[in-house]
């Protein structure tokens, strides 16, 4: 009687697993043709509040038809089912800037560090939005974390130069400028630090 039951239940997974195969195809589908209300569709058919899946796809989907705020709620769903997920904050914080919620933001960024301090990418938007704020001090912070860890990375390069530059750090600028230079040769911003510093 009990290998009934597992078998019946085995059956009912593989029917499952076919269906959400086909919704998922047939999202990345409509999604490629921009059809962003009709790859929602697709997915809420065979939504399952519990799935992490499900939920982020709708983050992602609702993202992408500008649907902002109910692209936060899916985001915030799937970051309730796992707790550590990286994807599903990296999700979240775009819609939240696109509705300018730059404390939410920075929130979800300052999470992902605690799980993972070398992020690259957290550490070098959250170095961006402390040099757009002007406080240099707190953007050298994340430049330099992905300098030290990527040493020939033009991006992190080019932010921790100009950072160097803002703080007065004139001698530090013109080394990261230069080393800049060296990845993308006569590259404008980079180039127009280096000649800004005699």
């Amino acid at each position: 009687m009990l290998t009934g039951i597992i078998f019946f239940s085995g059956i009912a997974f593989s029917q499952n697993q076919t269906l959400l195969e086909e919704a998922f195809k047939n999202s990345y589908t409509h999604e490629t043709n921009a059809e962003y209300s009709k790859a929602i569709d697709v997915i809420k058919k065979v939504y399952d509040e519990s799935s992490y899946e499900t939920n982020l796809r709708l983050g992602w989907l609702n993202y992408q038809a500008g649907l902002f705020t109910e692209s936060i709620a899916f985001y915030n769903k799937a970051i309730l089912l796992m707790p550590m997920s990286i994807e599903a904050r990296l999700g979240f914080v775009m819609p939240a800037a696109a509705l300018g919620n730059w404390t939410q933001v920075i929130g979800r960024y300052n999470e992902i560090l605690k799980i993972d301090p070398n992020n690259y990418t957290v550490n070098y938007r959250m170095g961006s939005i402390y040099y757009g704020k002007q406080d240099y001090q707190t953007a050298y912070k994340h430049f330099e974390k992905i300098a030290n860890l990527y040493p020939f990375d033009y991006d992190a390069l080019h932010m921790f130069a100009w950072t160097n530059y803002k703080m007065g750090k004139m001698r530090e600028a013109k080394v990261l400028f230069g080393k800049a230079l060296l990845n993308k040769p006569g590259d404008s911003s980079a180039k127009e630090g280096y000649d800004l510093i005699k």
